[in-house]
């Protein structure tokens, strides 16, 4: 498989999972575009992989942005101070399933390489 890309957003401020959250996938290499975008579901994951099954996988430096902004707007924080959370990384080719989780707060986040 040539690689495929999953998320997991958590809201820590309220500890529950991050539902309802906007998502894209840029593919910054060689030049900006736009590869999908989701909706985080219920558990705080996005429905379906980005690159199922390696389709229309490339490898190289892709960003994911987070509207946690607009997400937190609804919430009884009523505001937060990051609107768009990007999230670079790097993809390689034939590395399987990269999973991007993603524990935010209207205040902070924090990410990592997850499996």
């Amino acid at each position: 498989m040539a690689g495929y890309l999953s998320t997991h957003v958590l809201n820590t401020a309220e500890g529950v999972p991050g539902a309802g959250i906007a998502v894209e996938l840029w593919r910054l290499e060689p030049v900006p575009v736009l590869v999908a975008r989701t909706v985080t579901m219920a558990d705080g994951r996005n429905a379906e992989a980005f690159y199922p099954e390696g389709a229309g996988f490339v490898a190289g430096l892709h960003e994911l942005r987070f509207g946690i902004g607009a997400y937190f707007a609804g919430r009884a924080a009523g505001r937060s101070f990051y609107d768009v959370v990007p999230v670079r990384v790097r993809l390689e080719a034939n590395q399987g399933h990269y999973h991007v989780p993603l524990l935010c707060s209207p205040f902070g986040y924090t990410t990592y390489r997850g499996s």
